[in-house]
């Protein structure tokens, strides 16, 4: 089952994807969203607040969420579809 995110950039644009596991395509549903994953690819996230550290990688679920958790505000992430997710805007 697909690990899905929703959240909103800083300038309010909302998101949700399906993160696949995929190093061709690590998100599905947002351009921008996979575009900011492919401009992250190789640089290190840390994993939670405490860390720990790992480059990001397409294929690694945990750095593509980690990515986005870092430069979105995520406003829930869990496998299937949002339940009831309340997008800022």
């Amino acid at each position: 089952m697909p690990f899905t995110v929703t959240g909103a950039f800083d300038d309010g644009a909302t998101y949700s994807v399906q993160v696949t596991g995929r190093a061709d395509r690590p998100v599905i549903g947002s351009h921008r969203a996979a575009a900011l994953v492919e401009l992250h690819q190789g640089s290190p996230v840390s994993l939670s607040p405490t860390g720990p550290m790992r480059a990001v990688a397409g294929d690694d679920e945990a750095t593509v969420r980690a990515v986005l958790r870092e430069y979105t505000n995520v406003v829930e992430e869990g496998p299937g579809a949002p339940r009831r997710a309340r997008v800022p805007g």
